[in-house]
């Protein structure tokens, strides 16, 4: 037996004149001679070492082993055509890569993502959400398309940049006074916010200790919404949740949201134009 088995020709061959009980009708079906017909058979049969249809039968039809081989070759047919098919769809086959913070990627965002790929079925949108500085560094390094990011002050090269107001904020339900040492509930070591906070506290020469840690901003809300200690973030951040602003610290100087884009043409330009939209509807919302 060799690789002349899973030869979907001779297979074809095989399962049209077992299907039809002729070669004509299957040299018809095939758009073949009777004559080529009959080779790809003769060669499938020295393939598998056994003849496959009883040609002194009317009609013809399989042997005992043809019998054993059909089934097998029209579910090696099937697979074949599915994967000519699925190959033959583009969906899904060119990669978008995308770099969020983490509270950008709201309900409106992933719209904003799924419309996109309802129009565009070739692209993938690989998303990652994180810490700005680490994604900043990554875009940097050419492992991003596109980054929305927080930073101090957006860089020249930006696409676009918003305002982000900031403010210290505390649980609504489980109020304290604050006394020294001030238990602060901050992101792990490189998030932007936490340098924030260690600056701000210090100036005002308030002595401080990390009462939790959160590596998600989920996470960092749950532990103020407790009552656990203060924490610098963005104002939008907190919409419906149970935290207000802590008195004495309050607002504090206003974060850049930066979208940051290798391509500002074809389809990576119509979402870095929806995604830039939907920045700028989000920084018009009231606080």
């Amino acid at each position: 037996m060799n690789d002349a088995l899973l030869d979907p020709r001779l297979l074809r061959a095989f399962v049209a004149i077992a299907g039809h009980g002729s070669f004509t009708g299957a040299a018809a079906e095939l758009n073949m001679t009777q004559s080529t017909i009959s080779q790809q058979l003769a060669r499938l049969e020295d393939a598998v070492g056994h003849g496959l249809i009883d040609r002194s039968a009317r009609p013809v039809g399989p042997t005992p082993a043809g019998e054993r081989l059909l089934g097998h070759a029209r579910r090696i047919l099937a697979l074949q055509a599915e994967a000519a098919n699925l190959l033959a769809d583009p969906a899904g086959t060119q990669a978008v890569r995308i770099g969020v913070a983490e509270d950008i990627l709201t309900p409106e965002m992933a719209g904003v993502f799924a419309g996109f790929s309802e129009w565009h079925r070739e692209v993938r949108l690989d998303v990652t959400t994180g810490l700005s500085r680490e994604l900043a560094r990554r875009y940097r390094n050419g492992e991003f398309d596109v980054i929305v990011v927080k930073e101090h002050k957006a860089s020249t090269d930006c696409r676009a940049s918003f305002a982000e107001p900031m403010a210290w904020f505390e649980s609504a339900s489980a109020a304290r006074d604050w006394a020294d040492p001030v238990p602060l509930v901050a992101f792990p070591p490189g998030g932007l916010y936490r340098d924030e906070m260690f600056a701000r506290i210090e100036r005002e020469q308030r002595r401080w200790y990390i009462g939790f840690t959160g590596s998600s901003l989920s996470s960092v809300l749950v532990a103020v919404e407790a009552g656990m200690g203060i924490s610098l973030l963005p104002c939008l951040s907190t919409l419906g949740r149970n935290v207000r602003i802590c008195g004495g610290l309050g607002m504090e100087q206003s974060m850049a949201v930066s979208l940051y884009a290798w391509e500002t043409t074809g389809r990576i330009g119509q979402l870095v134009s929806s995604m830039t939209a939907l920045l700028a509807s989000r920084n018009a919302r009231p606080e």
